[in-house]
């Protein structure tokens, strides 16, 4: 097959890809018998009077290609299709005495951790605190319409971790191999084969609860086994090396390899292991709001007289801003096209946002966290007192909402000029289960309201109407990542006092997404089949 790169695509062009194959190769439509899509990314910059087009990376199998790659063999973008080889997955070999590897949470990491044991033959078995994803979809519709709170199940512990509840980005910067694996295995699972090629790829909140109710199933068809409601409570240690777990409390299960990805939001599970003496560090992290505006504003924003058409993709953007005076980052995080702000709390009395949109991205409205850097210096840089730092804002939060986990919100111009102001807003907050007009200068650490405050008046200037003065602000985003780092050996992954222990993920202070977690689950399950080879 050949490879055709930068094959450059008006965003309108109803012409196939096979017969836009042929004419970039100079041969007749005949002659070219498929195309497969490798790549496929949105170009809307529009500079110096480029349209809006579609940057294709496609193989085509085509009659007489040798021919072919001679003719254009000066031609960079035209080369021989190399195929990406399966991965390899060492075949379990249990040892004596050994028990059954043990996955602790069934977040993406450990999702992919125990599916790539199970596909190895080492038959997982894996605690999950949260209950199922019927269960929990149940459990947070209840939360966000009547304020009801369930600790044990909710948009941060359950099947499928915190990324069940969000916008469903596949996207990662990092171009490990394996990444094809996880790609192939969400399709499998029912993801859209679109994710395959698309440059941002996202399957949404509402397919990514049936995939990972498939990929659960597929992990138990292979040997594993998968038990909710299962709280890992404490650790048992033995000469530095790991021997059993305390699940709910009372039950001990003896336990010799142990992959942890607890999530960011295991407050709990981190005092936990701090106690027994698992080396860890306090990390940076970032908190902030979330702005809403009109999709339809966002879409004009990228797209100008294009926004609209039935070819484009809800627009989607990415901000940065970098605070001189207060010497701290800001920058937009998990903007979420068409979607909606969530309640995400998981602690009574604390309240915390978060986005999501569903695969259709249709809500009409676009929403993304706005975020300032926070260092461990802000908060006494204590292992331990990064978690403290958001318990404190989040309770601040749910005060100002009015205790009933309304979140409190503030129009820009209002934030800006330090008044509470009332709702009249561009756009209504869809933040469930309501809101109430505060201050969230109040609530916000001074030095982190001040950089918000610099940063919405330096994208105002840049982008006029992203920081109007009615555009809607919702507080507060507060797990935007894990506030420690489990340390671990940078090649075995087991922590690094604690043998069999492989921490994974994004409570691990390792990953920052589905993407990533889910590699790096893959990659502990992969060091751990290596070693015992």
């Amino acid at each position: 097959m050949i490879r055709i790169k930068n094959l450059f695509v008006p965003y309108e062009e109803v012409r196939s890809l096979e017969t836009l194959a042929a004419e970039r190769l100079g041969v007749s439509p005949c002659a070219v018998h498929g195309v497969i899509v490798v790549h496929k990314a949105l170009d809307a910059r529009c500079r110096n009077g480029t349209p809006i087009r579609w940057n294709y990376t496609i193989d085509v199998e085509v009659k007489g290609s040798r021919g072919i790659l001679m003719r254009m063999r000066r031609d960079g973008n035209v080369q021989r299709a190399e195929q990406p080889q399966p991965l390899a997955v060492p075949p379990y070999t249990p040892q004596r005495g050994c028990e059954r590897p043990i996955v602790v949470g069934f977040g993406p990491a450990g999702i992919f951790a125990a599916w790539l044991l199970a596909r190895a033959g080492a038959a997982p078995l894996v605690l999950e605190r949260g209950r199922d994803v019927d269960h929990r979809m149940r459990d947070v519709a209840r939360f966000w319409q009547t304020g009801q709170l369930d600790p044990t199940s909710n948009v941060q512990f359950g099947e499928g971790g915190a990324g069940t509840f969000s916008d469903g980005k596949l996207t990662a910067r990092n171009r490990d191999p394996r990444m094809t694996e996880i790609i192939e295995a969400f399709i499998a699972a029912g993801a859209p084969e679109e994710i395959r090629y698309l440059q941002k790829p996202h399957i949404g909140t509402d397919v990514l609860r049936t995939v990972v109710k498939h990929l659960r199933e597929s992990i138990i068809a292979m040997g594993g086994e998968v038990r909710f409601g299962a709280q890992v409570t404490d650790i048992a240690l033995n000469a530095g090396r790991i021997t059993a777990l305390i699940v709910n409390g009372d039950a001990v299960i003896p336990a010799g390899t142990v992959f942890l990805g607890i999530g960011h939001s295991a407050r709990d599970t981190y005092a936990m292991l701090h106690q027994t003496g698992i080396r860890m560090e306090a990390k940076s992290f970032a908190i902030g709001v979330r702005i809403e505006h009109p999709q339809e504003f966002i879409d004009r924003m990228q797209y100008g007289a294009a926004a609209g058409s039935p070819y484009l993709p809800a627009a989607d953007y990415a901000l940065t801003y970098r605070d001189e005076e207060g010497g701290r980052g800001v920058y937009s995080f998990c903007m979420c096209p068409g979607g909606m702000v969530v309640a995400a709390a998981s602690e009574a009395g604390r309240l915390v946002t978060n986005g999501m949109s569903n695969y259709s991205r249709g809500s009409g409205t676009a929403n993304s966290a706005l975020l300032v850097q926070v260092n461990p210096v802000d908060f006494g840089g204590g292992v331990l007192g990064g978690i403290r730092f958001q318990r404190e804002l989040e309770a601040r939060a749910f005060r100002t909402g009015g205790s009933d986990y309304r979140a409190p919100v503030q129009a820009v111009g209002d934030f800006l000029a330090g008044r509470t102001g009332l709702m009249n807003f561009c756009v209504t907050p869809t933040y469930m289960p309501g809101v109430r007009a505060a201050a969230l200068g109040m609530v916000l650490p001074d030095m982190c309201a001040a950089s918000l405050a610099r940063a919405l008046h330096h994208w105002e200037q840049r982008v006029p109407g992203f920081g109007a003065a009615d555009v809607p602000l919702t507080g507060v985003e507060a797990r935007s990542s894990a506030p420690c780092r489990i340390l671990r050996d940078a090649v075995t992954m087991q922590a690094v006092n604690a043998a069999g222990l492989y921490p994974i993920g994004e409570g691990a202070g390792y990953a920052g997404g589905i993407m990533s977690a889910a590699l790096d689950g893959l990659k502990a399950a992969l060091a751990f089949l290596e070693r015992i080879q």
